[in-house]
């Protein structure tokens, strides 16, 4: 876990506003079947699998995968510089994630990109945090972190968790 109380403070009031300002029918289906944000970092660690949606310049949808690291109460994922998704984000920041573990979890998440490692910047705090993180984590060869990749923080407006059962999340 790499939330500090701030963090995991700013995710539960999320959480919390979140669900409160849903529909009646997803009030039905995730009341009693949720966990707290602190929770929430102690399950989501390592890569999680993202299914994420960017708009096309036609407002057309488009869904593809990435991985996905929660840190920080928010998720960070990257891709190819020249892959569809980065020219959608790009031009329009918009994003949606969901991160599914069969009928055990679901976290989905609505908000807008923040490129992390822009090509023609200087490289920021944040970055290096995560970069640091992404090189362990993949190996410090694995990419031209530079130039190959781009990465993204999805800074949320809206957030949700399905997670009926936290003991078979964590395995107690």
């Amino acid at each position: 876990m790499r939330e500090t109380p701030e963090e995991l403070n700013k995710l539960q009031s999320l959480l919390g506003s979140s669900l409160s300002g849903s529909t009646a029918h997803l009030r039905s289906i995730v009341e009693g079947r949720t966990i707290t944000a602190a929770q929430l970092t102690e399950v989501l660690t390592g890569m999680c699998t993202l299914a994420l949606s960017t708009v096309t310049a036609k407002g057309e949808p488009r869904i593809s995968g990435a991985d996905g690291h929660f840190l920080h109460g928010r998720w960070h994922f990257g891709t190819a510089r020249n892959a569809a998704k980065a020219r959608h984000l790009a031009a329009r920041p918009a994003a949606s994630v969901a991160h599914m573990r069969g009928e055990d979890l679901g976290v989905f998440t609505h908000g807008t990109v923040e490129e992390l490692n822009p090509e023609d910047a200087e490289t920021t705090a944040d970055w290096q945090e995560l970069l640091a993180y992404l090189k362990d984590f993949y190996g410090d060869d694995a990419f031209d972190w530079n130039r190959e990749v781009v990465y993204y923080r999805l800074n949320p407006h809206w957030m949700t968790v399905y997670a009926p059962d936290l003991d078979k999340l964590t395995g107690t």
